[in-house]
C-alpha cells in the first residue's frame, strides 16, 4: 500500500506586518499577547491598532457589555439538520449578531466530539462523528468569516470531559487522534482557515509524550502550525494558562484574559532575561496582527483601498454595531429548530397533530418542559434571549379556531427550588426592604455594609480585602404550608435558616470555578407558623486570577404547593379528557451544563411516570424530548410517537408549534446514537482514573463501537453487544422512502485529487413533500490495519415532493478511505475491496456498492 508523507508548510510573515512589528518596543509586543481584560486585546492607538474583543459563542453572542442575543439552539441541534445551507446561514448570523455587540471573535464552534454522553458539554458539540462535525463546523465558520467576523475553533484537542477539567491527562494513541479527534481541526485549517483556536484546559499523552495542552508544543507547534500551516492566532481557553517559557515554546500566542496572570507578571521579565527569545515573541505578535488586521481591528495602508480585509471578506469592520434584532433572524432561528426536531418513532400517525383545520382539537399539553422548557445549557454559553416563545401560547395560536389547550406540570424535573424573590426580604440590620449585605476581612471586622435590592446569584467587583461576605434576610412567607430555602455556593460557607444549619463546608476553593456551581443547593424546610424565617450565609470570596473577586450564592425558595402525586392525578385527568395529550420532558441545567459530567442518562425527578400515566390514560400520546444529550427512555415502546427537540433557544414555542400543527417537517436526524439502556454505552463515565482518561476504544467512537458490537462473529455468530434505541442518523420525517439506486463516480478537478461522488436515488412514496438525509457509510477491505467496522463517508440533504423522485449527489473525499500510517507518519490508502452502504441511518442501509483500489494505488494522493 502507498504512503502519502506530510511535509511542514512555512508561513512567510506579511512584509507590512514585519515593518509594524518593527515600531513596537518589548512591553507594547508584551501587552499584545496578554488579554488587557476579561474579552479584549491590548490597543496601540499611534499605530492605529484598535483592541480585539471577544465573546462565548455556542448559543449565541453574548457580548461583552451584557444586554440581549439571539438565542441559537444548542450546537447539537444544529448537526441534527444535517443541513450545509441551514449551517452557512446560521454562520452569517453568527456574524451579524457579533457585529451588533461589537464582537470581533466569537468563541465557537467547539468540535470536540461527543465521546461519552455523560459529557457535561456534550449539547456543545455538534456530533460523535468527525466528518458530520467537520462539515458543519467548515459550513458555519467560512459563512461567518465572510462577513469579517472571526471564529474561535475549540477546544483543542481531546477535551471531552468535565471532571477534573483543568488538571486531567487525556492519552490516545496517534492514528485514533489524527482519524478521529483532529479530524474536524484539519479540515477546518485547510478549508476556512478559522482565524483563531482555543487551547483546552487539559493535558494530552500522545504515544507517551505528555504536557499540558498550552505547552504541548508537538500538536500545536509541529502538527497544527507547520504540518497544517495555520497561520492563524492560538488562544489560551480563559485562565487556562500555568507557565510562562513552557507555554511560549508550546505554541500559545495569547493568554486571556489579563492583564494579570502567567504572561502578564512573568512574560516580559523572561524576554529580558533572554529565557523567552525575541523571536518567539514576535511569532505570537505577529498572529496577533494578523487577527486584528482580519477583523478590521487592523487598518494598514496596504487595506485603504480595498473594499474586502485582509482575508478576503468584506470590509465591514463595526460600523454596523447598530444591527438589532429583526424578524429575519427570529425565522431562521425557527425554521433551524422545527428542522431539527427528529420523529423517534410514529406508530399511530399522530404528527402533524392537525388533519382537519376545521376541526378544533382539545390538547393537554403536559410536562415541566411545557410550562418551563429548557431553553439552553448551563455554562459560559448562556445568553439573556431577545425573547422566548412558549408552547402553549404558540399552540393556541396555530391550532384550528376553538381548540383547547390544557398546561400542567404534572412532574417535577429540577431538584432545586427556583429563585427566592428579593421583594420578599426585609434587610433584618436596616430595617428597610432587601438583603444585608456585609463584606468582612480575614479577622472577621466589618469592612463595608449595604442593602441589596436585588440579586443575580452572584456578586461581582468584591474589594480584594474581602476575605467573606455574610449576607442575611428576614424572609416572608405568606403562603400557608411548608417553604423550602436555601443558598447554593462554592468554597468555605456556612448557611443558616432560623439559628439552623443548613450546609457548611471548610474546602477553599480560589481556581476550577463551576460557573454553574451550587447544582445541588441544601435547603431547609419551614412551616409558616410565624409568617416569616430568617436566613444567614457567610459566604467565601473567592480570589480567581482573571475573574477577579467575587461570591457565588444561589438564594431559592420553594412555595407551597400540590404534592407529586396530586400533579401525577391533574395531569392524567386533563390528559384523559383530550382529544391528544402532548408531553414535553427533559433536562434541565441541573443536568446538563459546563463544569461537571452527568452521572447517569435518567431523566430527572419523577418525569418518566408521568409519562407512564399519561399514555394508559390516553393512547393518543406525542412525548417530545428537551434535552440536549441522550437520555434512557425506558417507555419507548408504549408511546406511539416520539420527538427529540433538543435544548431549542428562544424559538421553542413557535418552531414546536409548526412541527406539532404540520408547518414545518421535522426531518432532523440523529447525529448520535440514542442508548436503551445505560450499561449498554460503551464510554460510560469521562471520569480521570488516576488522572488519565484513556481513550482505549481507539477509533470506535460513539456509533462505531455500537456497530462493532453489532456485528456479527465468526461463521456467522450472533452479534456480542445489544442494540440502541436509536441508531446514529435515525430520523422517519413525516414520510416514507425508497432507495431505488446507487452509482459510484470518480470526478477530476483540476489542481485537485480525485473526487468519489455516489450519485443516489430516492423516491418519497408518501403523500406529502418530504426531506432526506441520504447517508453513505464505508466499509474497509477485509485485512489490512484494524478500522470500524463502518463509518460515515458522506452524505447530502435532498427536498422531494410527495410521490417523486430525485437523484442525489453524496460526495466521499478521499480521507473516508484513508489511514494514519504512525510509522510511515503519513497517510495511505490500504489496498483492497471497500464497501459504500448508502441508507437512511446506519442502522438502516439499503445499498451496496463496491469500489477496489489496487495494491501501489492510492486514490487520495493530493490530499492534505
Amino acid at each position: 500500500m502507498s504512503s502519502q508523507a506530510i511535509t511542514k508548510q512555512a508561513i512567510a510573515p506579511e512584509p507590512e506586518l514585519l515593518r509594524l512589528l518593527d515600531e513596537l518596543s518589548a512591553e507594547e509586543k508584551v501587552s499584545l499577547v496578554v488579554g488587557a481584560a476579561m474579552w479584549a486585546t491590548t490597543a496601540v492607538p499611534r499605530l492605529g491598532l484598535e483592541p480585539v474583543v471577544m465573546s462565548d459563542g455556542p448559543v449565541g453572542v453574548r457580548g461583552p457589555n451584557g444586554g440581549t442575543s439571539a438565542m441559537f439552539p444548542a450546537p447539537s441541534a444544529l448537526a441534527a439538520t444535517w443541513d450545509l445551507d441551514l449551517a452557512r446561514r446560521s454562520g452569517t448570523l453568527f456574524a451579524a449578531e457579533a457585529r451588533r455587540h461589537g464582537v470581533d471573535v466569537v468563541l465557537a464552534p467547539q468540535v470536540n466530539l461527543q465521546r461519552t454522553p455523560v459529557g457535561g458539554r456534550h449539547f456543545e458539540c455538534y456530533s460523535e462523528d468527525p466528518h458530520l462535525t467537520a462539515e458543519i463546523a467548515v459550513a458555519l465558520v467560512g459563512a461567518a468569516q465572510e462577513q469579517g467576523v472571526g471564529m474561535c475553533v475549540k477546544h483543542y484537542i481531546a477535551n471531552d470531559s468535565e471532571t477534573e477539567r483543568t488538571r486531567y491527562i487525556a492519552r490516545l494513541d496517534e492514528r485514533t487522534l489524527r482519524e478521529t479527534y483532529l479530524a474536524p481541526f484539519e479540515r477546518l485549517v485547510h478549508e476556512v482557515n478559522p482565524w483563531s483556536v482555543m487551547g483546552a484546559y487539559n493535558g494530552v499523552d500522545i504515544g507517551g509524550v505528555s504536557a499540558p495542552m498550552l505547552e504541548h508544543r508537538p500538536l500545536v507547534v509541529d502538527l497544527l502550525k507547520e504540518e497544517l500551516g495555520y497561520d492563524g492566532l492560538f488562544v489560551s481557553d480563559w485562565v487556562a494558562t500555568q507557565s510562562v517559557a513552557p507555554a511560549v515554546r508550546g505554541g500559545l500566542d495569547l493568554q486571556m484574559p489579563g492583564p494579570d496572570g502567567p504572561w502578564g507578571d512573568g512574560l516580559l521579565a523572561a524576554v529580558r532575561s533572554g529565557e523567552v527569545a525575541q523571536e518567539e515573541l514576535d511569532d505570537k505578535v505577529l498572529r496577533l496582527l494578523r487577527l486584528a488586521r482580519r477583523t478590521g481591528r487592523l487598518v494598514l495602508p496596504e487595506d485603504e483601498a480595498s473594499a474586502v480585509g485582509a482575508n478576503g471578506a468584506p470590509r465591514t469592520g463595526q460600523e454596523s454595531a447598530a444591527v438589532t434584532p429583526t424578524t429575519t433572524s427570529q425565522s431562521l432561528l425557527r425554521e433551524l429548530v422545527a428542522r431539527s426536531v427528529v420523529v423517534l418513532k410514529d406508530d399511530a400517525g399522530l404528527v402533524p397533530l392537525v388533519q382537519d383545520v376545521a376541526r378544533p382539537l382539545r390538547v393537554a399539553l403536559l410536562g415541566p418542559a411545557a410550562v418551563e422548557p429548557f431553553f439552553q445549557g448551563g455554562g459560559s454559553s448562556f445568553v439573556q434571549p431577545d425573547r422566548l416563545t412558549y408552547p402553549a401560547d404558540e399552540l393556541r395560536a396555530a391550532l384550528p379556531q376553538g381548540s383547547e389547550v390544557t398546561l400542567l406540570a404534572g412532574a417535577r424535573a429540577l431538584r432545586n427550588p427556583p429563585e427566592l424573590d428579593v421583594d420578599r426580604c426585609t434587610d433584618p440590620v436596616a430595617g428597610g426592604p432587601g438583603l444585608h449585605v456585609a463584606l468582612l476581612a480575614a479577622d472577621g471586622s466589618t469592612l463595608e455594609e449595604y442593602t441589596a435590592h436585588e440579586w443575580t446569584g452572584w456578586l461581582h467587583d468584591v474589594r480584594p480585602d474581602a476575605d467573606t461576605v455574610r449576607l442575611r434576610a428576614q424572609v416572608r412567607l405568606d403562603e400557608p404550608g411548608t417553604h423550602e430555602l436555601g443558598v447554593g455556593t462554592v468554597g468555605v460557607h456556612s448557611v443558616l435558616v432560623d439559628d439552623a444549619e443548613v450546609a457548611a463546608g471548610s474546602t477553599r476553593v480560589d481556581e476550577d470555578i463551576v460557573l454553574s456551581s451550587g447544582h445541588n443547593h441544601p435547603i431547609a424546610k419551614v412551616a409558616t407558623a410565624s409568617g416569616t424565617a430568617v436566613m444567614d450565609a457567610t459566604l467565601q470570596v473567592v480570589h480567581a486570577v482573571g475573574y477577579g473577586h467575587f461570591v457565588r450564592a444561589a438564594l431559592v425558595h420553594r412555595l407551597p404547593g400540590a404534592s407529586l402525586e396530586e400533579q401525577l392525578t391533574r395531569a392524567v385527568d386533563a390528559a384523559a379528557a383530550a382529544d391528544v395529550a402532548v408531553v414535553l420532558i427533559g433536562t434541565t441545567a441541573e443536568v446538563e451544563s459546563e463544569g461537571y459530567d452527568r452521572p447517569d442518562l435518567d431523566l430527572p425527578g419523577n418525569q418518566d411516570e408521568l409519562v407512564r400515566r399519561v399514555v394508559a390514560a390516553n393512547p393518543r400520546t406525542v412525548v417530545v424530548v428537551n434535552a440536549g444529550a441522550p437520555v434512557l427512555l425506558p417507555w419507548l415502546d408504549d408511546v406511539p410517537t416520539v420527538l427529540w427537540a433538543w435544548l431549542p433557544g428562544q424559538e421553542t414555542g413557535t418552531a414546536l408549534a409548526d412541527v406539532l400543527t404540520g408547518a414545518t417537517e421535522p426531518s432532523g436526524r440523529l447525529p448520535w446514537t440514542l442508548p436503551a439502556r445505560f450499561e449498554d454505552v460503551p464510554v460510560p463515565h469521562a471520569r480521570p482514573v488516576a488522572g488519565v482518561v484513556d481513550y482505549t476504544e481507539g477509533t470506535d467512537v460513539g456509533y462505531r463501537a455500537w456497530e462493532r458490537r453489532l456485528e456479527a462473529g465468526p461463521d456467522g455468530a450472533a452479534p456480542s453487544g445489544p442494540a440502541p434505541a436509536a441508531p446514529f442518523g435515525h430520523g422517519l420525517g413525516w414520510t416514507t422512502w425508497e432507495y431505488e439506486d446507487a452509482v459510484l463516480a470518480w470526478g477530476e478537478a483540476r489542481d485537485a485529487p480525485k473526487t468519489l461522488t455516489v450519485y443516489v436515488t430516492v423516491r418519497n412514496t408518501g403523500r406529502r413533500a418530504g426531506r432526506e438525509v441520504v447517508q453513505v457509510y464505508v466499509e474497509a477491505p477485509d485485512g489490512g490495519p484494524s478500522r470500524p467496522v463502518r463509518w460515515l463517508g458522506g452524505f447530502a440533504v435532498a427536498d422531494v415532493p410527495a410521490m417523486g423522485s430525485a437523484t442525489v449527489r453524496v460526495p466521499v473525499p478521499a480521507r473516508a478511505l484513508q489511514v494514519w500510517d504512525p510509522q510511515a507518519k503519513g497517510w495511505t490508502t490500504p489496498p483492497g475491496t471497500y464497501r459504500l452502504r448508502t441508507g437512511r441511518s446506519v442502522g438502516d442501509l439499503r445499498l451496496t456498492n463496491e469500489l477496489t483500489v489496487r495494491p501501489g494505488e492510492d486514490p487520495g494522493a493530493g490530499t492534505r
